[in-house]
């Protein structure tokens, strides 16, 4: 089936795939399910139609044995993937509706590298995705809105529509690329007199305790674009610029999951940090308590559209044993690898960075300025 819609609006819609009504019709959202997503957006200023482009997930019909409609498989919607982004690109929407957890496969599914759950989990995001450079909405699909049958579920999922197409009227936001220092010694962190910095470590394991664990890598955010990144000192003498800053009570400390910073940093530099005044982990929970949406690297993907910046480094970040917690990952086997130096200290940088910009992010929405 073809794209659909005279697309007025800019917004397109990626569903599921198409049934009878819609095989029969050539055109997509033809029955029951159809007509309540037709009704919907018509409450809400759009025609469906008119103003957007329709697409699904799996461009065929699936059926199954007896000829019944059936939802696609994954390998459908992954051999169908490579037309669906190619519409998004030719269209180049203002906004992507994903309508139930085969869009999210389709259209996130490829790109993001861990688990990716169901659509309880992505739905009510607007993300800001840089590489597609649309904003992609998930919400539910309207076939499970009508078979919920509930009142919370149609009204999580007007307000989710509602939010959607609010932004037809805010600019994309675009990422904006860091200015990342590296440092060769740690005097220049003696500027820092005041104000807040989110810092990160890069470590051997999950723990300091056992023999052997170090940090490698240490990072520290003085604003939302500007950060320091630097290899662990040799000499006591040589971190005490770093342990003055962590020390200093004048200086508020921000970090995802800041009892990890805190921990190493006790263990390793021998000093309490002072100060801290978000830990972006907490306050992601707060503001949602989902499961599975606390995590820095999905928070960074629906806050500022970066799908993927770890892959590469995640793997050497584990252990061969993650029963053990005390146990060494392979971060050294990184290090002897091409450019592997540079790539961990960079993905370090970015952690601070994006800790920092989330801080921000979340302090406005709990209206609690630093």
């Amino acid at each position: 089936m073809k794209p659909y819609g005279n697309f007025k609006k800019g917004i397109m819609n990626i569903g599921e795939a198409p049934g009878e009504e819609e095989d029969a019709a050539g055109k997509p959202w033809q029955g029951k399910t159809g007509k309540l997503l037709q009704r919907t957006y018509r409450k809400l200023g759009i025609d469906l139609f008119e103003d957007c482009i329709n697409i699904n997930a799996c461009h065929c019909r699936p059926t199954d044995a007896r000829g019944d409609n059936r939802a696609p498989t994954n390998e459908e919607i992954e051999n169908c993937r490579r037309t669906t982004l190619r519409y998004i690109h030719q269209y180049n929407p203002k906004l992507v509706v994903l309508l139930g957890n085969s869009a999210v496969t389709s259209v996130i599914g490829s790109r993001w590298k861990k688990e990716l759950g169901g659509i309880s989990k992505w739905r009510g995001w607007q993300i800001p995705d840089q590489d597609l450079n649309t904003w992609i909405c998930p919400t539910y699909h309207p076939s499970f809105v009508e078979r919920s049958d509930s009142a919370d579920v149609d009204s999580i999922w007007i307000r989710d529509l509602r939010e959607a197409f609010s932004l037809l009227e805010k600019p994309f936001l675009k990422h904006k690329e860091p200015y990342v220092e590296y440092p060769p010694d740690l005097r220049v962190l003696d500027r820092i007199k005041d104000g807040v910095i989110s810092f990160d470590y890069e470590t051997t394991g999950k723990k300091p305790h056992a023999r052997g664990h170090k940090i490698v890598v240490a990072s520290v955010a003085d604003s939302p674009d500007h950060c320091y990144v630097f290899h662990s000192p040799k000499t006591p003498l040589e971190w005490k610029p770093f342990i003055r800053l962590l020390s200093d009570p004048k200086v508020g400390k921000i970090a995802q999951n800041m009892k990890f910073e805190h921990m190493w940093t006790q263990s390793k530099l021998r000093v309490e940090v002072q100060n801290w005044v978000w830990d972006t982990m907490i306050a992601a929970h707060i503001l949602d308590n989902r499961y599975g949406v606390t995590g820095l690297k999905f928070l960074v993907y629906v806050h500022f559209g970066i799908v993927d910046y770890d892959s590469e480094i995640a793997p050497y970040l584990r252990s061969n044993n993650e029963k053990d917690s005390n146990a060494i990952n392979r971060i050294y086997e990184l290090l002897q690898m091409p450019g592997g130096s540079e790539k961990l200290m960079y993905y370090c940088a970015l952690d601070s960075i994006y800790e920092y910009r989330l801080a921000m992010l979340q302090q406005s929405e709990i209206l609690l300025p630093f």
